[in-house]
């Protein structure tokens, strides 16, 4: 075999490499055409219209990391237990029948289930980040921001644990469809240094249980004058965040911590963790994901 077609189909981006076996890519396409899209679309037709963007081998195994693999995607590939190492995760790959992938070989990777009935949980996507970092030679504990952000723990190259938090889904509800919404912006950009996000952020470090009382006083300071929308929304912003890390300041203790991804959002993340005295690990997500794509290819078919 003289190469692979590596895969992350997110809810709503697709990203393809080809790939030489020694991890080298060739080549590479991006779009929108996420799960939701494809939900209508199908995914078959996207995936045959990238292949042939970049004109993909014939011969060359397909393995996909994401949404894909979700109940509702292309065929539900089974979450995978914990403690998850590469070749767990490998061995748990879905195959499609000929019917969905023609004469290709085209394999799903599994999420991963927390199957506690007391905390249960589930990741799919981030998991094969997380093994590109594990054999990247990183332990402890690993922040994964999103719009349900993923702390997991590393150790001696498997996942071990890991839960989630609907922070950024819950930014999202309260500046969308809350009371709150009629003092904010449409505009949604803040810088990692502002000064209200910075705010929030020691307000939620220093009462890590104050999120719920913490928020109507961002309408009422609307009304009242005391605040304007963009001052709102960063603080707004830094609530949610520190909150979330105040919940693991605990847990981080002295040991590694890592963050996966420092654009975007993953800079709000880095400026409220310095903010609360950590120093992460930088680690970018994007190569994560091809490092254990490319991992899992070479359990499957021993490239």
């Amino acid at each position: 075999m003289t190469g692979l077609i590596a895969v992350d189909w997110g809810t709503s981006s697709f990203r393809l490499w080809l790939m030489r076996p020694d991890g080298t890519a060739i080549a590479e396409a991006r779009g929108p055409e996420g799960m939701a899209h494809c939900l209508e679309a199908g995914f078959a037709p996207v995936l045959s219209r990238y292949l042939e963007q970049v004109s993909a081998p014939p011969d060359w195994p397909v393995l996909i990391c994401g949404m894909a693999g979700a109940r509702q995607g292309w065929a539900e590939a089974p979450y995978a237990d914990l403690p998850a190492p590469v070749g767990a995760i490998a061995a748990a790959a879905l195959r499609l029948p000929p019917e969905q992938a023609g004469k290709r070989d085209i394999r799903i990777l599994p999420g991963l289930a927390r199957r506690n009935p007391h905390r249960p949980d589930v990741m799919r996507g981030e998991e094969t980040q997380l093994l590109g970092l594990a054999l990247a030679g990183y332990n402890g504990l690993v922040c994964m921001p999103g719009t349900h952000c993923k702390w997991a723990v590393l150790e001696g190259g498997a996942v071990t644990d890991f839960k989630s938090f609907m922070t950024g889904e819950l930014y999202h509800l309260l500046t969308q469809h809350s009371i709150l919404r009629l003092s904010l912006p449409a505009r949604d950009q803040h810088a990692p240094d502002d000064p209200d996000f910075l705010e929030g952020v020691d307000q939620a470090l220093d009462d890590p249980g104050c999120l719920v009382e913490a928020l109507f006083p961002i309408r009422a300071g609307a009304l009242l004058g005391f605040g304007q929308g963009e001052t709102s929304r960063a603080r707004l912003s830094g609530l949610v965040i520190g909150s979330e890390i105040a919940r693991m300041l605990p847990q981080i203790g002295a040991g590694d911590l890592t963050l996966l991804g420092q654009q975007g959002l993953g800079a709000l993340y880095l400026s409220a963790m310095r903010r609360a005295k950590l120093d992460p690990q930088l680690a970018d997500a994007e190569l994560a994901t091809r490092r254990g794509l490319l991992a899992a290819a070479r359990k499957i078919w021993s490239l």
